[in-house]
């Protein structure tokens, strides 16, 4: 799947770590970051989410609302949640049928092979419901929370 970018970023009806389902029609009129990653308390995915964390005010302050999304379940990102104090909501793609659609689930180089899993990427979906900005794939996760608040 090519960039998302000036598409209308696809809806999508999934389960939080607050017990809600969540909608990306919810937060129409806002900016959204939609942050894809392989797998809750594993060292890149923790450095991405405290990332996330450490900048949430400034995020914010510039409107967005913040939403992980994996494969775990909702006891693994509650406890994910707890244990790093994350101030975002998290949410549940068992099936990566949300991810596919983003083009954050494919094939992926891991340790010089190829093989299928979560890509981890970002997508900034703007206040029109369209897709601002695309991190097709994010190299650094330590350092791209402050790449997604720059595009904001």
């Amino acid at each position: 799947m090519g960039l998302l970018e000036g598409k209308k970023a696809p809806d999508f009806s999934l389960k939080g770590s607050d017990g809600k389902t969540h909608k990306l029609s919810d937060y129409a009129g806002k900016p959204v970051v939609l942050y894809f990653y392989p797998k809750d308390d594993t060292p890149g995915c923790t450095k991405e989410a405290c990332g996330f964390r450490d900048l949430n005010k400034e995020l914010q302050k510039k409107g967005a609302t913040v939403l992980g999304i994996s494969r775990d379940d909702l006891d693994a990102h509650n406890r994910f949640i707890e244990k790093y104090k994350l101030p975002f909501v998290l949410l549940s793609d068992p099936d990566a049928k949300v991810m596919a659609r983003y083009g954050a689930f494919g094939k992926k180089k891991m340790y010089g092979k190829e093989v299928e899993g979560v890509i981890r990427s970002t997508v900034l979906v703007g206040p029109d419901g369209k897709v601002a900005k695309h991190w097709a794939r994010v190299p650094k996760a330590e350092t791209h929370p402050e790449q997604v608040l720059a595009a904001l």
